[in-house]
């Protein structure tokens, strides 16, 4: 087990970049000032999609997918080779920020230089060639973790990025690699320094799927002997259900109860409303009250936070994994990246005060979420849907709104806001 996770990672936040879509040149160096953008923002932790040169054959797109990788040892020049990418990490740090970088290790680019080097050391398909295990990753082909070799070899290259001054690693579709080599990764970089470990563990649906099709699927307790953090995708089916209306908000708050006391204690969760893969939240919920309370919401539940580049400016476009698409900027909502400021900066502070977590639902779509453990316990009220009416709350809730700076004084029967509220607690 990951006994060794910090635990004041629940108190952090990650903000992710994708390098190529972050700014018109595409380049670490013209991203420079994303890293300002994330610390103003309050986050701890920056996130980069895959930073390595793409394949060639069986591209997606114009440019194609950054985690159809050719070279896990080299930075892709057209990002600013290493050069750009040392600047990026040492600018990084000079901010106080800690740098992780995308690994994907269970598959490459057909073209890969494991590929060309190692042929030995993928799974074959019908025709007894590299291929991928599932046919819509067609731009890539799977590593075969049989081979010890290839277990030394993506080490080796782990410890490289670790010694350059690399903080961490997100580790791509880690649940399909073997757990025992996760292990012996992180107690082998352990030798250089601590590292941070993100897994982005994947649907349970998809960890069954797998394992009937024979293969292998690690569920997100297995990752936890060698993670830090896993991805919150366990639960994402009934989040999405009750954002879209098909399923009642309590099958999520279900699955996070289940996480509580079926996960390892020391494992975090990241917790996300969108990412690279997702669409963006401000496209679900749009600009307004709705978006400012599932955001809220978000950043209140146990775990490390972690939200996408331009996200804070409720941009509603993705942009393509697979082709130049700049983010819009220019559409960013001024004052909804105040709120989030705000908001972000508050509830972290919470997060990393109050280590306990409650949450229950008073009436449909209307929850009451408690932090509480540390010195000043806080109660937040948040309108998921926007309803109207009146309902009753356990008990007053009197203190100061950490969003507003209003001081409140709710009685037990209330009428309802669209807006949330997040209050620093009186008296308890």
């Amino acid at each position: 087990m990951a006994s060794d996770t910090p635990r004041e990672l629940s108190g952090n936040s990650i903000y992710q970049i994708f390098i190529r879509n972050q700014s018109t040149e595409g380049t670490f160096d013209a991203a420079l000032p994303a890293l300002d953008t994330a610390r103003r923002l309050g986050f701890d932790i920056v996130y980069l999609t895959p930073i390595h040169p793409i394949g060639a054959s069986a591209r997606k797109g114009s440019l194609g997918s950054p985690y159809a990788i050719q070279d896990y040892r080299a930075v892709d020049p057209a990002l600013g080779g290493e050069a750009g990418f040392l600047r990026f990490l040492n600018a990084a740090h000079a901010k106080g920020l800690r740098l992780i970088i995308d690994v994907v290790y269970n598959h490459t680019s057909p073209d890969s230089v494991l590929v060309r080097e190692h042929p030995e050391w993928f799974w074959k398909g019908p025709a007894g060639k590299p291929a991928p295990r599932h046919s819509e990753w067609s731009d890539v082909v799977d590593l075969d973790y049989s081979h010890r070799d290839l277990w030394d070899y993506q080490i080796e290259s782990l410890e490289t990025w670790a010694r350059l001054g690399v903080d961490g690693f997100r580790c791509d579709v880690a649940s399909l690699v073997p757990v025992p080599f996760w292990v012996e990764a992180r107690k082998r970089l352990a030798t250089i320094k601590p590292c941070l470990w993100l897994a982005e563990s994947v649907h349970k649906e998809f960890v069954s799927e797998l394992r009937g099709q024979g293969h292998y699927a690690a569920c997100d307790a297995e990752l936890h002997e060698a993670f830090d953090l896993t991805y919150d995708y366990d639960g994402r089916t009934e989040l999405e259900a009750a954002w879209a209306g098909t399923g009642p908000l309590v099958g999520y708050l279900h699955h996070l109860a289940l996480q509580e006391c079926m996960l390892p204690a020391t494992a975090i969760k990241a917790r996300f409303l969108e990412n690279h893969d997702q669409k963006r939240a401000a496209s679900h919920f749009g600009r307004g009250a709705r978006l400012r309370s599932w955001t809220t919401f978000a950043m209140l539940l146990p775990g490390a936070f972690f939200a996408y580049m331009g996200q804070a400016g409720a941009i509603t476009h993705q942009p393509s994994l697979f082709d130049k698409d700049v983010v819009d900027w220019a559409s960013s909502d001024q004052d909804f990246e105040l709120w989030f400021q705000t908001a972000h900066r508050a509830t972290k502070a919470v997060r990393a005060r109050e280590p306990d977590f409650s949450v229950r639902e008073l009436a449909a779509g209307v929850v009451l979420v408690e932090r509480f453990g540390g010195s000043k316990p806080v109660a937040a009220l948040i309108n998921l849907d926007g309803r109207s009416g009146r309902i009753t709350l356990p008990e007053p809730i009197v203190g100061r709104d950490l969003l507003s700076g209003a001081s409140f004084g709710l009685e037990r029967l209330v009428e309802l806001s669209v807006e949330p509220i997040v209050v620093e607690l009186e008296g308890r």
